[in-house]
């Protein structure tokens, strides 16, 4: 048995429910609270990574960095907990992981992480995007003033990489290329930098995300406090002169603050940040618990970018399709209520010698109650559909119904799920369904009292 130790919380924002969805849904995230987007492309793939704000948050509560990944831009895989502050023996583990970004070179995915209390910024290394990440100097990268927070890493074409960080001033160091020392002194940006009693035109606040893209280089930034918007400046050098373009966003006082990351992926450009909306529909004061949204970037001809709206709730246009004959984690959701995720160990037991071995870790939906229900989009049912396979541990039981392209939509079918107290035995449970064709979003809606079930993963067949 796994012990919860999360809140639960219910959504209402008015959902439209009927019909197929051809767009994400902002917030993107909804069984957790995330912040500070640090988006990543890799092989096809879109790894983000982000802060953690704990669901008792008031204010600042973040102990670890969490990793989802997309190929499509509205269905997103919960990898769970890919880096902490555990990982830095030399810094406080018990609160401040505030926004990294991560950046591979050669095959290395260096994690660049702002340590609490002034201990300056850390740096993490790995083999693979999904970690396990680990400190390779034992100490800070850059410790410079207590402006080190909010690093951003551009590796410019020429293969110089560069650091900048920095609440409220625009620092940067030049990195070696092994991507941990540095080379070089620490420069404070004089473009961006603040002047006491001078005009502030570049509204710079925090959160700094710099690419380069077309031979222009781009600093977009958090801007103005508070509420936070997100503005950009332009420069023909990754060391600037910057010029101040404007906004992407102007501040909304729905979202105190804002933290821009921004990629390119599958011919189209994308700007990730965050609202409050989730933690909005349970508590009207204001708290730090965040949900990362992701609006469509468009560029003018001369490199400028368009102003956008307040974070659409409609989001970004699904991109591709998924593919249900094969194996599909249950914590890949494009919108849900009511559920959380959450890393569990599975036992051996029930053997002739009870050597409780551990068979594995899992990450599984979880916080499972009657009403509940995980939405998945353009699901590809080019071979039809005869069953649904699900792999579940039961605590009090209950069913799964499924539903096409609406909560309340047809019903392919429902899955029994029986047994009790056996919440961390998984089993495979095989049901038939009807036969669907077509690209559809389908809906997991849960059934039951409370308590019903741990999700791990789903799959159809067509014989």
């Amino acid at each position: 048995m796994i012990k919860k130790t999360v809140l639960k919380y219910t959504l209402n924002i008015g959902l439209l429910l009927t019909g197929l969805s051809l767009s994400a849904q902002n917030p993107i995230i909804q069984t957790k609270f995330t912040a500070d987007p640090a988006p990543l492309v890799y092989k096809n793939t879109v790894f983000l990574y982000t802060s953690h704000d704990e669901d008792d948050a008031f204010g600042f509560k973040m102990k670890d960095w969490l990793l989802y990944t997309s190929t499509d831009m509205v269905n997103w895989t919960d990898h769970g907990v890919v880096a902490s502050l555990k990982d830095f023996k030399w810094t406080d583990p018990e609160n401040g992981a505030w926004a990294p970004q991560v950046i591979e070179r050669n095959g290395k995915f260096y994690m660049y992480c702002p340590m609490p209390g002034q201990r300056g910024i850390g740096v993490l290394v790995a083999d693979s995007p999904y970690g396990p990440f680990k400190d390779p100097i034992g100490k800070p990268l850059v410790k410079n003033s207590s402006d080190d927070i909010d690093p951003t890493v551009l590796i410019d074409d020429d293969g110089q990489a560069y650091l900048y960080w920095g609440n409220p001033n625009l620092w940067y160091v030049k990195l070696n290329k092994d991507m941990i020392s540095v080379d070089g002194p620490v420069v404070k940006d004089p473009s961006i930098a603040k002047v006491k009693g001078s005009p502030d035109p570049f509204h710079y606040q925090e959160g700094p995300w710099a690419w380069k893209r077309n031979g222009n280089y781009y600093m977009a930034y958090a801007s103005t406090c508070c509420p936070e918007g997100i503005g950009y400046a332009m420069s023909k050098s990754a060391t600037g002169p910057w010029e101040y373009k404007g906004m992407i966003m102007d501040s909304d006082k729905r979202s105190n603050g804002n933290h821009p990351g921004i990629i390119d992926y599958k011919g189209k450009s994308y700007v990730f940040g965050f609202n409050y909306n989730l933690g909005k529909q349970t508590i009207s004061k204001h708290y730090e618990r965040r949900s990362i949204c992701v609006s469509e970037l468009t560029y003018n001809a001369d490199g400028t970018i368009q102003k956008l709206p307040f974070w659409n709730p409609e989001g970004v246009k699904r991109i591709a399709t998924l593919n249900p004959y094969e194996k599909i984690e249950a914590e890949t959701i494009a919108y849900s209520e009511g559920l959380k995720t959450e890393k569990m160990t599975e036992w051996e037991r029930n053997n002739p010698y009870d050597t409780g071995k551990k068979i594995t870790d899992r990450l599984v939906v979880s916080s499972i109650n009657n009403g509940d229900y995980l939405k998945v989009q353009g699901v590809d049912f080019s071979k039809g559909t005869k069953f649904l396979e699900v792999s579940v541990a039961s605590m009090n039981g209950g069913s799964i119904e499924i539903h096409t392209d609406a909560l309340d939509g047809s019903l392919l079918g429902t899955v029994q799920v029986t047994g009790k107290a056996e919440g961390d035995v998984f089993k495979t449970i095989k049901s038939p369904v009807k036969n669907i064709k077509g690209v559809h979003d389908v809906y997991f809606v849960f059934k039951g009292s409370k308590d019903l079930f741990y999700f791990d993963w789903w799959k159809f067949s067509s014989n």
